[in-house]
């Protein structure tokens, strides 16, 4: 599977790249939006090559479409379970921190999802953006 494949996937659910970018840009705070959301697309599209976090997206697939939950539960975590590993196998404790900032807020998309794709996408998006800003926000474009 490549980045490519798995974003057809997501897209059935709703879930697009320029929606992932959006939500994402929606609780940034800072400058150079234009400049941040071309570096964030590249680390996105980098992210969605590696297998463990197609491996982690594709679990939350899997149980969006085989599991059946009514709304989301208080006493369902393995949801957030998905998202924490998620984001802190991309960005560590800072990306932690970052997905429960976006997994209270739901900006975006993240209001649309259902339980487990809401939370992998979420530790998707929050740790990635924590991840382009961990070293600074110097690279080259």
């Amino acid at each position: 599977m490549n980045a490519e494949e798995l974003l057809q996937r997501l897209e059935k659910h709703g879930v697009t790249m320029e929606k992932m970018l959006n939500t994402a840009m929606e609780l940034y705070v800072g400058g150079e939006h234009d400049k941040i959301r071309k570096r964030l697309e590249r680390l996105m599209l980098r992210y969605l090559d590696d297998m463990n976090i197609q491996s982690l997206l594709m679990a939350a697939l899997l149980l969006e479409e085989n599991f059946e939950v009514e709304g989301d539960p208080v006493n369902l975590v393995a949801d957030e379970l998905i998202g924490i590993d998620i984001a802190e196998y991309i960005g560590g404790k800072m990306a932690l921190f970052n997905f429960f900032y976006y997994d209270t807020r739901k900006p975006g998309i993240l209001a649309e999802l259902p339980p487990f794709l809401d939370d992998a996408i979420g530790g998707f998006i929050a740790s990635c953006m924590t991840k382009l800003f961990e070293g600074g926000c110097d690279e080259q474009d």
